[in-house]
This record gives C-alpha cells, sequence and structure tokens, in this order.
C-alpha cells in the first residue's frame, strides 16, 4: 500500500489522504480548512477535477474539517459514510437552507467494505462529533489504521475499543492537542457533575452556548437539568439535530423534560414546529414560567433581550461549553458582552474532543505499529518519543519498504 498525505500534514484540519495498492485507490476524508466560510478544493487531479481516478471517499465524520469538501468531489466517486453522520450532517445543512450531501452508501462498525483489493473496517470511536470511527484497511499481508478523529474522555469506552482492534503495521494518527499545555483532559461525567454543582447555586435562569451538533454535550446538560431539577429547552435547530441523531439521544419528540422553542419563522420553522413538536413547543411567557437550563446562540441576542423583559436574567449563568478560542470571534465576543450586561455569569464547560498524550500512548501501545504517521497536528515532532516506532514525516510513503 502508498500512502500520500494530500493535505493535514503538519495542521489541524483539512485532511485529505489517499491509500492506493497497484489496482485500487481510495480516500479518508476531504476536509475543508478550519474556519474558511467558503471551502475550496486543493489540485487533487481525478478527485476534485479531471477524469475521477478514485474509487471510493470513506468520511471518519461530519466535523467539516474532514467532511467539508465532499460536494465537490467528482460525481462518479461514491462516498461512505456512517449513516447517524450522514443523518445529523443532512438535517442540518437541510435546516441551514445548504444543499444536502450525496453518500453512495453507509457503513457499519465491524462491518468490511471491500473495493476493490483493499478491505476497510470500521471501528466507531469516541469524538466530540456523533457516529465518528477509525478505519483498519487491509491489502494483502499489509494492514494500516487511520485513526480519524478520537478521545478516551467522552462517553464511549476507550478500553472497550482498544480491546476491539486489531494491530497493525502502520498507524495514521491525529495529534491535534500537542501543539497545547498537556493536562489530563476532563470527562463528560466531570462535566455533568461540575454542572450541577454550579446550578445548584442560583436559582435564576441558566443558559448554554455549544455546538449543535455535539452530541454528547447535550447528554451531558440534560443529565444535569434533570438531576437540578430543570427542563431543559432547546431551539428548534438543535432539536432537529439531536432527534436527527436518535431517539435514545435527549430530544423534545421521544423525552420528556426537553421542550423546543423557536426565534423565528423563516423558511417555514414555524409549520416543522407546530407539525413536528406540538406537545413540547414552548414561547417566551412559557420559558418565563420553568426553571430551565436553554441552549442558545449569538444570533439570538433580540429574543433574550425579549424574555429579559418577562424574567429577570441577574444571577444567572451561561455555561460556555465551546473552545475557548472561539471567544474572540466577534460575534461570540459580542454575545457574552451582552448576556454579562444582563447579569449572567459566564461560566467555563468545556472538555477537548481530542486525544490527550496518555490516550495516544495508549492507541499507539495497543496497535503496536512499525511506522507512525502524524496528521492533524502542528507538532509532529512529538511522535519522535516513541521508541521502536518508525516516524514518518513524508508526504509519501509505501509500506512496501521495509
Amino acid at each position: 500500500m502508498k500512502i500520500t498525505i494530500h493535505r493535514g500534514q503538519n495542521q489541524i484540519g483539512g485532511s485529505i489522504i489517499e491509500i492506493a495498492s497497484d489496482t485500487t485507490k481510495i480516500i479518508l476524508d476531504a476536509g475543508s480548512e478550519l474556519d474558511e466560510e467558503i471551502p475550496v478544493a486543493p489540485d487533487v487531479e481525478g478527485l476534485f477535477f479531471g477524469k475521477a481516478a478514485y474509487d471510493a471517499v470513506f468520511i471518519s465524520h461530519y466535523h467539516g474539517d474532514h467532511l467539508g469538501l465532499c460536494d465537490q468531489v467528482l460525481p462518479e466517486i461514491p462516498i461512505y459514510i456512517g449513516k447517524g453522520a450522514a443523518d445529523v450532517t443532512n438535517v442540518a445543512r437541510r435546516y441551514l437552507n445548504k444543499p444536502e450531501y450525496c453518500f453512495a452508501s453507509y457503513y457499519e462498525a465491524g462491518k468490511t467494505v471491500t473495493v476493490g483489493d483493499l478491505h476497510i473496517t470500521p471501528y466507531l470511536c469516541d469524538h466530540s462529533a456523533f457516529d465518528s470511527y477509525m478505519f483498519y484497511i487491509a491489502c494483502g499481508e499489509q494492514t494500516l489504521i487511520y485513526s480519524g478523529d478520537f478521545r478516551s474522555n467522552g462517553r464511549k469506552s476507550f478500553s472497550h475499543l482498544l480491546h476491539k482492534l486489531p494491530c497493525a503495521d502502520a498507524l495514521i494518527i491525529e495529534g491535534t492537542t500537542l501543539s497545547r499545555a498537556s493536562e489530563k483532559p476532563k470527562t463528560e461525567v466531570d462535566l455533568e457533575q461540575f454542572a450541577v454543582d454550579t446550578i445548584s447555586e442560583t436559582d435564576s435562569p441558566v443558559f448554554v452556548l455549544q455546538a449543535a451538533t455535539n452530541i454528547d454535550r447535550i447528554v451531558t446538560l440534560f443529565k444535569a437539568a434533570r438531576r437540578s431539577k430543570r427542563v431543559l429547552i432547546q431551539d428548534l435547530y438543535m432539536a432537529e439535530v439531536a432527534h436527527a441523531a436518535g431517539e435514545s439521544i435527549p430530544n423534545p419528540v421521544t423525552f420528556s423534560g426537553v421542550r423546543v422553542f423557536i426565534t423565528n419563522g423563516w423558511n417555514g420553522r414555524y409549520a416543522l414546529l407546530d407539525r413536528k413538536y406540538p406537545k413540547t413547543k414552548i414561547g417566551r411567557k412559557g420559558i418565563a414560567k420553568e426553571r430551565f437550563v436553554m441552549c442558545v446562540r449569538p444570533s439570538m441576542k433580540n429574543y433574550l433581550d425579549e424574555l429579559s423583559k418577562e424574567i429577570s436574567f441577574a444571577g444567572g449563568i451561561l455555561f460556555y461549553s465551546m473552545w475557548n478560542g472561539y471567544k474572540e470571534k466577534e460575534d461570540i465576543a459580542e454575545f457574552l458582552t451582552f448576556m454579562r450586561q444582563k447579569g449572567v455569569r459566564i461560566v467555563d464547560l468545556h472538555t477537548s474532543g481530542h486525544a490527550d498524550e496518555a490516550t495516544i500512548h495508549a492507541l499507539i501501545r495497543d496497535i503496536n505499529p512499525k511506522y507512525i504517521i502524524p496528521i492533524h497536528t502542528e507538532n509532529a515532532e512529538w511522535f519522535q518519543q516513541c521508541d521502536g516506532r518508525t516516524i514518518i514525516l513524508e508526504r509519501e510513503f509505501s509500506l512496501n519498504h521495509s
């Protein structure tokens, strides 16, 4: 097998990885650059332009830096993804009036997909994106694992994953956190308990600023709200995403203790609210009567300003549940200032969606690869401490080499 990193080496995000045998070529992830408003595909002939030269694309999860160029892949090339990930990303795109991605098929955890002489087996892993996977790829006697993005501090068992994963000759592995200060990350269970303890300090409103597609965090906040005897209030966008993730995820259709609100009726959203959530929809006056944990976004300032006339926000809490760097974005900075002016205290409630050093070491020990190929990192040199492994920093590498 020959491995070509078209993009994603020495940077975080934008991953595009080619795996080729003598007769078959596939791509792992087709990601856009981080914070790229209009994704621009790099010059990969046969993938984004020219005559199709690849047999398939496999997407590890739905974050844009792994998925964002799917709509620019040549239409003759089939794209594979997990069914849950497809449902979440396409319901989100539909709500935002963006065209849905066209996927050829859905892979399932533990079930091998054969493309030519490449055999690809997905393994469900934990990440801040729902339905994320690692890939084990075999061609003859040569094997490799692509980690995708992963962590050990979520709600899925990392030890269970390690028990399932086979050994491999090569490991293509992310190292997102390796350019940050090394510290043991909080778990989602830690965040849940912290939220419960913090909520107990106030009888005032509690708000949450988080990504609607961070499904683990929705579960964490629902559990914290329930333990605090509060109702979780989702906006219509989050409700649609949560419902698409499955009936076991807190949403206003299948869970008591979850309500749904809307800030405007653009593009038929009132009709969607009435049709799908007739028993759980709630307006400002109803919200003001509840003890709640309410999921909000920066675009809701006008709505929240009106809500503050129905119920005082003074002494309230806003859980900031996103990457700290986003606080520098203009819309988020303005929103946090707005909430402080309403008397709301900002409290950080977040943990990384990526593996820390100990988790990366554990994966390497378990897979026991001869070759390590760092990706999705700004500190590839860190892997040189992994004794007994050959660290590949070149763009192209063949497993035929010994």
